[in-house]
């Protein structure tokens, strides 16, 4: 493609990038409002059904760049609010896993469902290969904000 030109898309995508980040911001925080959750607390509960199993307090501050205090207040809030459970690892009993309440996450999934019931539909015009280029950006996208998180939270920008 010729420079003019790429510069111009590159252009445009980092508007609509922009634009994307925003509206994806804003609606978490409307749907954390409806479920009466702080909008970090729904990111977590978001990551935390995406872990398999329950996990120590101490990946929750993995998940969510928080600090280990700021991380068990979270868990705290989440455990009040009744979405998770504190529970000893049967493995080692001084460790303590914070597990998901099944019902409640049915809750929270019948709110996304009903949020994003077309959702799929917005990719049908999309072939496999298109498909698979949106899946490669959001993945790329995903690891480059997690090393800028990181490169902020060490002071280096």
């Amino acid at each position: 493609m010729a420079g003019e030109a790429r510069e111009r898309l590159l252009a445009e995508l980092s508007t609509v990038s922009r634009r994307y980040l925003a509206s994806y911001a804003l609606f978490n925080h409307a749907v954390a409002d409806h479920l009466g959750l702080h909008a970090t607390d729904l990111q977590c509960l978001n990551l935390l059904t995406l872990e398999g199993g329950p996990v120590t307090t101490g990946r929750v501050a993995d998940l969510t760049g928080l600090t280990t205090g700021s991380a068990t207040r979270l868990v705290d809030r989440l455990e009040r609010a009744g979405y998770v459970v504190r529970e000893r690892d049967a493995a080692d009993r001084r460790r303590v896993l914070v597990a998901t309440v099944p019902e409640r996450i049915a809750e929270f999934g019948r709110v996304w469902e009903r949020l994003g019931g077309g959702w799929y539909a917005l990719f049908d015009d999309l072939d496999d290969a298109q498909l698979g280029l949106v899946v490669d950006h959001m993945r790329r996208t995903t690891e480059f904000s997690a090393a800028q998180v990181a490169r902020l939270r060490a002071g280096e920008v």
